[in-house]
């Protein structure tokens, strides 16, 4: 059977109605990979996963990264890190999903290898607020005009976790996930301002409000000006999906090709819980 695929609300992405856990269902790796080259991001509701099934989950997309933060990790099943907003006798739970909204990114661009793949899995689900943002960053792409695409077809950016630490830091007093630990530690890297997908072959233009910190050999001005202008574009309405979490929901999106965002959550009022896996 053809995996199930409905459009999602707005520009892209795709919601497949399965069940993984489904002991007839554990052959569907090339559909679901399939599908998410094709939509780019995919929601899978419904689920009960355990870490195990989450783990197995993520391996139909590719080899699960099992590099992680100590930090975070859960334990017994690598490859898993705890997302949330939760504090236990004054420590965080997890990395830490705080109250403000989290810079535009794609997943680990701080690194030389990229991220192909992340999951996330819902657990705790807040009344208000925490949802993820999602932005077609290739569509983004296509739709620029011609001149701005030969402008930039061969420029790069560097990304910098140093860069990233301290505004986060600023940012929401003090907390911030990449501000210690052995990320803080990772040399700046360079990247492709437009990536072109190892699959699909379509370019993407991969950005960051907070870890992008110049674009090789530009004037520091024009540069700045460049990165928002693009942002900007890759960022507005058109180009954008909102998830709002529901327990149970599954959410794999392809990190060569998007970019995300998490809106504001009230910690105090409001506990959120997720448990995330990344494929290389």
């Amino acid at each position: 059977m053809p995996l199930p695929l409905h459009p999602l609300p707005g520009v892209f992405g795709a919601e497949a109605t399965v069940d993984l856990t489904a002991p007839g269902n554990r052959g569907l790796s090339a559909d679901l990979l399939q599908a998410l080259h094709d939509h780019r991001l995919l929601v899978i509701p419904g689920q009960h996963l355990n870490h195990a099934d989450l783990l197995a989950a993520a391996a139909h997309f590719g080899p699960v990264d099992t590099h992680v933060d100590r930090r975070y990790a859960v334990g017994g099943f690598p490859g898993l890190t705890t997302i949330s907003n939760i504090t236990e006798d004054g420590t965080h739970v997890g990395v830490y999903d705080g109250d403000n909204e989290e810079e535009w990114h794609a997943d680990n661009s701080f690194k030389p290898e990229l991220t192909r793949a992340t999951l996330l899995y819902s657990v705790i689900t807040p009344a208000q607020g925490g949802e993820t943002r999602f932005a077609d960053a290739t569509r983004a792409y296509a739709d620029l005009p011609a001149e701005l695409k030969e402008r930039i077809a061969h420029l790069r950016a560097v990304h910098s976790i140093q860069q990233l630490a301290q505004l986060q830091s600023r940012a929401s007093g003090g907390q911030s996930s990449t501000a210690a630990g052995s990320l803080a530690t990772h040399p700046e890297v360079e990247h492709p301002l437009v990536l072109a997908h190892p699959v699909t072959g379509a370019g993407s233009l991969l950005l960051g409000s907070m870890v992008v910190k110049y674009i090789v050999g530009m004037d520091p001005d024009e540069s700045r000006a460049l990165l928002a202008d693009l942002l900007a574009h890759t960022t507005s309405s058109p180009y954008v999906y909102t998830h709002r979490w529901r327990p149970g929901d599954l959410v794999v999106w392809d990190n060569l090709a998007t970019l995300h965002t998490a809106s504001p959550c009230d910690s105090s009022r409001h506990r959120r819980l997720l448990y995330r896996a990344s494929v290389r």
